[in-house]
């Protein structure tokens, strides 16, 4: 999957115009790299198409620990979208991501991640495609 198909995919699923999927999704990704661990992040990062990879790069090897509000306030603020556009946009990436790499991989990232973030990330197996 190439950077337009998973920005695509990603509009289609939030309803959102390209320039903010684009947006929700850098954001996502940049505050995803925050959340685990850096060699989770980078990981992460070689499965993802190359225009997004830099996104995926946390800033520490260790994990910061914050909760799924936090997440959806920072992807809110890094997107300059509501935090209702943002929380949408967080769940179409998961979800894109989740159809984009392995599920080994899919698992890895979300296992870092509390049972909270089940509401944005499914965490279930096996994997049932969501409707938008």
């Amino acid at each position: 999957m190439d950077q337009d198909q998973f920005i695509g995919a990603v509009a289609q699923r939030c309803g959102a115009s390209a320039e903010q999927a684009t947006a929700i999704t850098r954001a996502t990704f940049t505050t995803l790299a925050e959340r685990i661990d850096g060699g989770e992040a980078r990981d992460l990062a070689d499965r993802l198409p190359e225009a997004l990879r830099a996104y995926a790069f946390g800033p520490a090897e260790d994990a910061e620990p914050f909760g799924l509000d936090v997440f959806v306030e920072r992807v809110s603020g890094r997107a300059d979208v509501d935090v209702d556009a943002a929380r949408d946009g967080i769940t179409a990436v998961f979800d894109v991501l989740r159809d984009a790499v392995n599920p080994a991989a899919y698992a890895q990232v979300v296992g870092q991640l509390p049972a909270e973030y089940g509401d944005v990330a499914d965490q279930s197996a096996p994997y049932v495609r969501r409707t938008a």
